[in-house]
């Protein structure tokens, strides 16, 4: 017959455990997406600094740099310069940031069905939030929809994107696309469209109708979230 643990051996179990094992045991029993961004960040400074555990160090990085977005900015200058890093925990920050960047910077395969905005924005989010430039770039689409190719049209200032049709049908055109959904990031962090980004769209938009291509919306997406065109009934010029 095997006996079970009673509550002094339980008690004991977890008095042993460091502060260091909590979130690694927290990610074992329940999954990594049930971990907070501090608790995720301990895991990969595995210890704590100067009569700090690693908790207490994860926390006050993330205050000081503004969270997450702060740390994907990071220099190594400036994450070395954080109390309870070094160059070591830079080194390790840095190599984990630039996988979850390259994960998420896959261009869109041939062939995947583009179901609305939130799909759009669900894909670009990652690698668009934290540049400090404007990028525009355009989806391809077939005509049940599809992706058929990802074209980077432009990369602007901090302020704005020189787009110009011709180099957004250029590539439409010559990959016979059907169909394309424009997409751009606000580096300010605010999605809401500008009015250059407002003409711009009814520019392409014109265009594509003489084309035969048809724009079905444009995405623009920052930090705190993005706004559809196509959603907000901003494809079509207001009547006066």
């Amino acid at each position: 017959m095997v006996s079970k643990p009673d509550a002094a051996s339980l008690q004991a179990d977890v008095s042993n455990l460091c502060i260091e094992d909590w979130p690694r045991e927290r990610l074992v029993m329940q999954g990594a997406s049930a971990l907070s961004d501090a608790e995720l960040l301990a895991l990969l400074l595995r210890t704590g600094g100067k009569n700090r555990d690693v908790m207490e160090v994860a926390h006050a990085i993330l205050q000081a740099i503004g969270g997450l977005g702060g740390l994907l900015r990071a220099t190594n200058h400036e994450l070395c310069a954080l109390d309870g890093v070094g160059p070591a925990k830079s080194a390790t920050l840095q190599a984990a940031l630039e996988i979850g960047k390259r994960v998420s910077a896959r261009r869109m395969r041939p062939g995947t069905p583009i179901r609305g905005a939130q799909n759009v924005f669900d894909h670009y989010y990652a690698q668009l939030r934290t540049l400090s430039h404007e990028r525009f770039l355009v989806l391809l689409l077939d005509g049940r929809h599809r992706v058929l190719k990802e074209v980077i049209v432009s990369q602007g200032t901090l302020t704005a994107s020189l787009v110009h049709p011709r180099e957004v049908f250029h590539a439409a055109l010559r990959e016979t696309a059907a169909a394309i959904i424009l997409i751009h990031n606000h580096p300010s962090g605010d999605p809401s469209p500008s009015a250059e980004d407002r003409e711009i769209t009814l520019r392409l938009v014109r265009a594509g109708e003489i084309l035969g291509i048809k724009v079905l919306d444009h995405l623009v997406i920052g930090e705190q979230g993005f706004v559809s065109f196509l959603e907000a009934g901003l494809m079509e010029a207001k009547s006066t």
